[in-house]
C-alpha cells in the first residue's frame, strides 16, 4: 500500500534531496578544518595551534560579514526560480559577482592594517601571534577567489543545484586536506602551511564553479544580461538586502570576536579548549546550515510561487531534522569526550578541560537549529530586516551583559552562557515576525520592480 502525503507535505522528497546533498557539502568544510587542527593539534608546539585559532577567528569574522553576498544571491535567485524568470537569475549572480570581486580586491589592498589591528586586540604570547601572522599573511590572498566563490555557490543553491555546490566544496577540501599534510606534516610549515593550502584551495573551488557554470549558462545569455547590468535601481535594491544581512552579521561576529578575546584573555589552555568545543559546534552547524540552506530554497521557491501553504510545513520539517543533528552531535561530545576530542589533540590537560564545559554543547546547538531554520525562511522570502532586528536585539541584550560578567568573574561558564542567551533571544525575535510573512507580500516581487524597496523593510 502507497502512502500519499497531504499536498502541502509534498515538498518532502525535495527537501530531504537538498538537505542530504548540502549537509555533505557543508560537511567537508569544518572536516578539512579539522585536519588542519589535528595536524597542528599534534605538533610539539601548542603556540601553532593557538595562534591559526585566533587568526581563523579574523577569517571567519571577515568571511562572516560578507555571507550577505550568498544569502541575498541565494534568496532573490530562488525568488526568481519560482517566478521561471531566467534572466533575473543571471543579472543577480552577475551583480553579486562584481561586489564580491571588488570586495576581496579591497581586503587585500587593505590587508596590512587589517592584520595589525587584529593581533594588537588579542591578549596572547608572542609565540602565538607569530605563528597567527604567518598563517595571515598565507591565506589572505585567497579573499578574492572566496568571496566569488559565495556567489556561485548561492546562485546554484537558489536555483536549487546543490549537487554543483557539492562538487565545488569537495575539489576544495579534498585538495586543502592534500596541501594540509604535504605542507604540515611532511614539510613541516606550520601554520604558514596552512593558511597556504587555504589559498590553493579556494581558487581550484573557483576554478571548478567557473566550469560548472560555463555548462549551464549560453555566452549568448551572458552577453544580453551584461547589456541590463547597470541598472541603478537594481543595484539599490540589493545594496538594501546586503545592508540587511550585514548589520546581521557584524552583530553576530561582534559577539563572536568578544567570545574568542575574552577566551584568550583567560589563558592560551582555555583558548585551546574552547577552541576544540568551537570546532565540534562548527560540525553540527554546518550540518543544521545544510537544512538551512533548503529552506533557504524552497521557501523563495514556494513565495515565488505563490504556494504559501507549503511554509508552516516546511518550518516544521526543517526544525525537527536540525534538532536531531544537535542532539546526536552533542550527546556524542557529552558521552564520548576522550574519544571526539582526542581527534583534534594529544593535550590530555586541554581534554580534561574540555569536560568540564562540553555540555553547554546542547544549548548553543539546540538554540541554533531553531534560529537557522527561522533564518533561512526570512532569507528565502527576501525579509532580511528581520535577520537585521533578531541579531542586533540579541547581541544587546543576550550576550552583552553576561559576556561582561564573564570577564568581571573569569568564568568560562558565563561566557557559553552569553553566547546561548543570545541565540534565545534572536528566535524570540524571528519567531514573533514569523506570522506576518504567512501571506502574499511584496517580498515576492523584489527582483520584478527593484526600484520597489518595499518587500525589503520589515
Amino acid at each position: 500500500m502507497s502512502l500519499t502525503l497531504p499536498k502541502q507535505y509534498e515538498f518532502l522528497s525535495r527537501f530531504y534531496r537538498l538537505s542530504i546533498i548540502n549537509i555533505l557539502s557543508n560537511i567537508t568544510e569544518p572536516l578539512a578544518g579539522l585536519f588542519s587542527i589535528a595536524f597542528l593539534g599534534h605538533l610539539t608546539q601548542i603556540h601553532h595551534l593557538a595562534g591559526v585559532t585566533i587568526c581563523t577567528t579574523l577569517f571567519n569574522c571577515i568571511y562572516s560579514l560578507f555571507i550577505f553576498l550568498r544569502m541575498a544571491t541565494t534568496g532573490v535567485t530562488a525568488i526568481a526560480t519560482g517566478q521561471e524568470d531566467r534572466e533575473k537569475m543571471l543579472l543577480v549572480g552577475l551583480r553579486n559577482g562584481l561586489i564580491a570581486l571588488g570586495i576581496g580586491l579591497i581586503i587585500l589592498i587593505l590587508q596590512y592594517p587589517v592584520q595589525q589591528l587584529w593581533f594588537a586586540s588579542m591578549s596572547a604570547s608572542p609565540e602565538v601571534k607569530a605563528s597567527g601572522i604567518a598563517y595571515f599573511n598565507a591565506r589572505i590572498w585567497a579573499a578574492p577567489a572566496i568571496f566569488l566563490n559565495v556567489v556561485m555557490i548561492g546562485w546554484f543553491l537558489g536555483r536549487e543545484q546543490s549537487q554543483k555546490v557539492l562538487l565545488m566544496t569537495v575539489v576544495a577540501n579534498v585538495a586543502n586536506i592534500g596541501f594540509d599534510y604535504l605542507f604540515i606534516i611532511r614539510w613541516d610549515w606550520a601554520s604558514t602551511g596552512a593558511g597556504l593550502s587555504q589559498t590553493i584551495s579556494q581558487y581550484l573551488m573557483l576554478l571548478a564553479g567557473t566550469i560548472l557554470v560555463s555548462q549551464d549558462v549560453e555566452w549568448e545569455e551572458v552577453r544580453i544580461a551584461i547589456e541590463k547590468l547597470w541598472d541603478t535601481q537594481a543595484f539599490k535594491a540589493i545594496f538594501i538586502i546586503n545592508g540587511d544581512i550585514f548589520i546581521r552579521s557584524l552583530a553576530n561576529m561582534t559577539a563572536f570576536f568578544i567570545f574568542i578575546s575574552l577566551s584568550s584573555m583567560m589563558g592560551v589552555t582555555i583558548l585551546a579548549e574552547n577552541a576544540l568545543i568551537v570546532q565540534v559546534i562548527m560540525i553540527g552547524s554546518f550540518g543544521i546550515e545544510g537544512i538551512k540552506f533548503s529552506v533557504e530554497t524552497l521557501s523563495g521557491n514556494f513565495k515565488g510561487k505563490k504556494a504559501i501553504e507549503q511554509l508552516i510545513p516546511l518550518l516544521q520539517v526543517a526544525t525537527g531534522s536540525c534538532l536531531v543533528i544537535a542532539l546526536f552531535i552533542s550527546v556524542a561530545s557529552v558521552l564520548f569526550p576522550d574519544t571526539v576530542f582526542g581527534l583534534l589533540t594529544d593535550h590530555a590537560e586541554i581534554i580534561e578541560k574540555v569536560k568540564i564545559h562540553v555540555f553547554w554543547l546542547f544549548s548553543m546547538l539546540g538554540f541554533s537549529a531553531f534560529s537557522n531554520v527561522l533564518e533561512g525562511y526570512f532569507v528565502g522570502i527576501a525579509e532580511p530586516s528581520a535577520l537585521r532586528n533578531s541579531a542586533v536585539i540579541g547581541s544587546i541584550l543576550g550576550f552583552a551583559p553576561f559576556a561582561g560578567a564573564a570577564w568581571y568573574f573569569q568564568s568560562n561558564h558565563m561566557l557559553f552562557l552569553a553566547y546561548s542567551l543570545s541565540t534565545v533571544i534572536q528566535v524570540v525575535v524571528l519567531g514573533v515576525q514569523l506570522p506576518g510573512t504567512l501571506k502574499e507580500s511584496p517580498a515576492t516581487n523584489v527582483i520584478t520592480r527593484p526600484e520597489s524597496s518595499q518587500g525589503l523593510e520589515a
